[in-house]
């Protein structure tokens, strides 16, 4: 009997939520926003991969998802991705910085694009006093030389 309480529970822990995660084309982001989606969340899908987004977004069933263009390089970008969830959804809840790259563009997607959708989600967050930010970094941080800095 408890165990079904808990699933029960745990099957919708993130019901009424809205969250925007960046870089879900594949990977890590893609299984977030599924796990996401399947808790109950509103997903706003943000990639620099148009079709990959848009074909996320249709898996995760009509109402429960939407795809916003938005490469974490390009301050304009992260603003409207920010803004396109409160258009839709008048909150932010969780914003998942998970875009990165261990390519020639890793210092600005991983470090200037952790920047940007930090500071945007925190405008809209402090001013409703709540909300989460999570940002995906990397376990080579914990052996220094194997991977240049911008990417850890």
């Amino acid at each position: 009997m408890a165990s079904s309480f808990l699933l029960s529970s745990v099957a919708k822990r993130l019901e009424g939520k809205v969250a925007l995660i960046t870089g879900v084309a594949s990977g890590l982001g893609e299984c977030t926003a599924k796990l996401f989606a399947r808790l109950g969340a509103r997903v706003v899908v943000a990639d620099i991969q148009d079709h990959k987004g848009r074909v996320l977004c249709d898996s995760l069933g009509p109402g429960t998802a939407s795809y916003v263009h938005c490469d974490v390089t390009k301050e304009s970008d992260v603003a409207s991705a920010v803004d396109a969830a409160i258009a839709r959804h008048g909150k932010l809840d969780v914003m998942f910085s998970n875009a990165g790259v261990a390519e020639p563009r890793q210092k600005s997607v991983n470090v200037t694009g952790v920047f940007l959708t930090t500071k945007h989600a925190a405008r809209v967050m402090s001013l409703a006093g709540r909300g989460s930010i999570v940002i995906t970094g990397s376990a080579a941080s914990t052996t220094a030389g194997l991977v240049p800095h911008a990417y850890t």
